[in-house]
């Protein structure tokens, strides 16, 4: 079994707590079954927001959407001029038997224009 790396982000359109709580679950349901992965597969998992989402942390919406035992950490994303608003990022470190070719990165809602070049 290996560890690998899946990456992925979302978009919310304002900082509300209840949006950023929904996206961030959404982000987590969709990145473990798009991976066909469960919280027991989960080594670790970063949650970064940008400087404008301050509302909740995303390792809390995380945790209500079943991580409850995954060590999470949540940090803010450097303020870039010119990127993308209001957006929740994921790194989540996972034993998977998946080769990294076959690994799929989830980029939702708005935030799917980070990364063009992935299938959808």
């Amino acid at each position: 079994m290996a560890v690998r790396a899946i990456r992925g982000a979302t978009q919310i359109d304002a900082d509300s707590r209840d949006l950023l709580l929904e996206a961030t679950a959404e982000l987590v349901r969709e990145v473990l079954a798009c991976n066909a992965l469960t919280s027991d597969d989960l080594i670790s998992v970063v949650l970064t927001a940008t400087p404008d989402l301050v509302s909740e942390f995303p390792a809390y919406a995380a945790r209500l959407a079943g991580l409850s035992d995954v060590p999470l950490l949540s940090a803010t994303e450097i303020a870039v001029p010119g990127s993308m608003p209001r957006v929740i990022r994921l790194l989540a470190h996972v034993e998977t038997d998946l080769p990294r070719s076959s690994v799929k990165h989830v980029y939702l809602r708005g935030a799917a224009a980070l990364r063009t070049d992935l299938n959808h």
